[in-house]
């Protein structure tokens, strides 16, 4: 950078067109020193102990109940096919009145849309299943 003190042109007033940056660098410097020392203490958080992934191997019992959804949103009771969510709120009605209530296990293609899972979810939440659990694949192990 460079700083004129005094004119050599005999005492002409010239104009200076060049824009000093030096006070902008300085508040920015001191703004960003700002930020980094107020930051953590705004980002408090709670203090949690957040769950672990866990896989559990289920023993499947004959009188739980199996919902299938595939890529295209069809429903799938044990191998038959659902009309629609009606047809399976009947079906899963009759479970729900069982001692002891069986479990539904839901498994939805991974291209599935999460409507379509959603309507069986809420279908068996209708119903009055308690117990809803999903199938999924166990993580690859590296």
């Amino acid at each position: 950078m460079s700083m004129s003190v005094g004119s050599d042109n005999g005492g002409e007033d010239q104009v200076m067109s060049e824009i000093n940056t030096t006070p902008l660098v300085d508040i920015m410097l001191v703004l960003l020193i700002i930020f980094l020392i107020t930051s953590p203490v705004v980002l408090k958080l709670q203090k949690i102990t957040l769950p672990e992934e866990t896989n559990q191997v289920i023993q499947t019992k004959p009188e739980n109940v199996n919902i299938v959804v595939n890529k295209d949103g069809d429903i799938y009771w044990n191998q038959k096919k659902m009309r629609d969510t009606n047809e399976l709120f009947d079906f899963l009605k009759v479970e729900a009145v069982k001692v002891p209530q069986p479990e539904v296990h839901v498994r939805g293609d991974k291209e599935a849309k999460y409507e379509s899972i959603g309507r069986v979810i809420f279908t068996t939440q209708r119903a009055g299943i308690q117990k809803v659990g999903f199938i999924t694949e166990p993580p690859d192990k590296m």
